[in-house]
C-alpha cells in the first residue's frame, strides 16, 4: 500500500515539475504557484481520504471477523455489505445485535452451570442414600448379624430394596438420555385412549386404596383414539397417577379426564391433594427436583418421574402444563394427536 502511495506522489510530483517548468519558461510565476498549491491540496485530500477509508475498512473487517467468527487466508479480502453511511449504520446495528446475543448466551451458560451443579449434587445424593444403606446392612451382617436369624433375612431384604432403588434411578436416567438423544424410537399406532386410561387406573387401584383415594375416569361417550406410542403414553399416565396418589390427601380423589379438541385430545390428570406452591412450578419437571425433599423420599420414587413425562411428550411433539394451588390440588394437562 505504501508503494502505491509513493508511485502516486511521484507521478504527481513529476507532472507538477513539468507544468511548473513550462509556465516559468513562459514567465507566469503566479500561475505556477496557484497550480502547485491546487494540485498539492487535491493530492493531500485524495491521500487523506484514501488512507482514512482504508483505516476504517480495516477496523470494520476486524469487527466482522469477530462477530461472525470468520477465518481468512493471507491477503484474502472480506466482502463488506454496502459502503459509506449505509455500511456504518449496518455495522452499528449488527454490533448491537451481536452484543445482545452474546449477553444472552452468557446468561444461558450461567444458568446451565447452576443446573449442572445442582444435577450432579442431586444425583450424588440420590445414589448416596441407598449405597450407605447397603453398606450399613452388609457391615452388620459381616460383623456377626448373619448368624442371627432374627435380623439376617430382614437386613438382606432391606439391602435388596436399596439395590432396587439404585437400579430404578439408573434405568430412569438411561430412559431420559435415550429419549433426548433420539436413540429410543417411538412406536406410533392408533389406539383407544379411554381404554388405556382405565387400565392405568385399575393397575394403581391397590395403591390408592391404601390411602383411601378414589380413582375416577370421566368417560366420553365417543371412542377417543389417538396416534402415539401406546406404552410410552401408558408410562406418562402411570407416573402422573402415582404422583397424585403419593401427594393426594387421604380420602381424596385422582381423576383422568379426556376432552375432544378437533385434531387433538386434551388429557387432564387432577387431584385434590396438598397442591404445589407457585415458586416451585417452573422447576417441577427438572430431574431430581423435589418440592418437599423429606416427604418425597419417604414416599419413595426416583425423583425422575415428571422429567420422564416431559421428555416423552416432547418426543411426541407435545408439551405438558401444570396448574396448582396449595391446599386445593393440582392438574397436569397435555394434548395428543387424534388417531383414525
Amino acid at each position: 500500500m505504501a508503494f502505491i502511495a509513493a508511485l502516486v506522489v511521484g507521478a504527481v510530483t513529476i507532472i507538477i515539475s513539468v507544468v511548473a517548468e513550462y509556465l516559468i519558461s513562459h514567465d507566469v510565476e503566479w500561475l505556477v504557484l496557484a497550480v502547485a498549491g491546487s494540485v498539492s491540496m487535491i493530492l493531500t485530500w485524495i491521500l487523506f481520504t484514501y488512507f482514512t477509508k482504508r483505516f476504517i475498512s480495516n477496523r470494520i473487517r476486524a469487527l466482522y471477523k469477530t462477530i461472525y467468527n470468520v477465518k481468512l487466508r493471507d491477503n484474502e479480502e472480506l466482502a463488506l455489505p454496502g459502503s459509506g453511511d449505509e455500511l456504518i449504520n449496518k455495522i452499528q446495528s449488527e454490533v448491537v445485535e451481536w452484543a445482545k446475543n452474546r449477553s444472552s448466551e452468557i446468561e444461558d451458560l450461567k444458568k446451565l452451570e447452576i443446573y449442572r451443579k445442582e444435577f450432579l449434587g442431586n444425583v450424588s445424593h440420590e445414589l448416596k442414600t441407598p449405597i450407605f444403606n447397603i453398606q450399613g446392612y452388609v457391615s452388620t451382617l459381616l460383623e456377626g448379624g448373619i448368624e442371627d436369624p432374627e435380623i439376617n433375612r430382614k437386613y438382606l431384604e432391606r439391602t435388596e430394596k436399596s439395590v432396587e432403588r439404585m437400579i430404578a434411578i439408573i434405568q430412569d436416567l438411561e430412559s431420559i438420555s435415550r429419549i433426548e438423544s433420539g436413540e429410543m424410537a417411538l412406536d406410533f399406532e392408533s389406539f383407544d385412549l379411554g381404554d388405556l386410561a382405565k387400565d392405568v387406573l385399575e393397575a394403581q387401584d391397590m395403591n390408592a386404596a391404601k390411602r383411601k383415594i378414589k380413582l375416577r375416569f370421566f368417560e366420553n361417550q365417543n371412542i377417543i383414539r389417538v396416534y402415539a406410542d401406546k406404552e410410552r403414553i401408558r408410562q406418562v399416565l402411570t407416573n402422573l397417577i402415582v404422583n397424585s396418589i403419593k401427594y393426594g390427601k387421604e380420602g381424596g380423589e385422582s381423576i383422568i379426564k379426556l376432552a375432544d379438541m378437533e385434531d387433538h385430545v386434551l388429557v387432564e390428570v387432577s387431584d385434590n391433594g396438598i397442591g404445589i406452591a407457585k415458586e416451585h412450578l417452573p422447576r417441577l419437571f427438572e430431574r431430581f427436583y423435589r418440592v418437599d425433599k423429606g416427604r418425597s423420599r419417604e414416599q419413595g420414587g426416583t425423583g425422575l418421574g415428571l422429567a420422564i413425562v416431559k421428555h416423552i411428550l416432547e418426543a411426541h411433539g407435545q408439551t405438558i402444563n401444570v396448574r396448582s394451588s396449595e391446599g386445593v390440588g393440582s392438574t397436569f394437562s397435555f394434548t395428543l394427536r387424534k388417531g383414525k
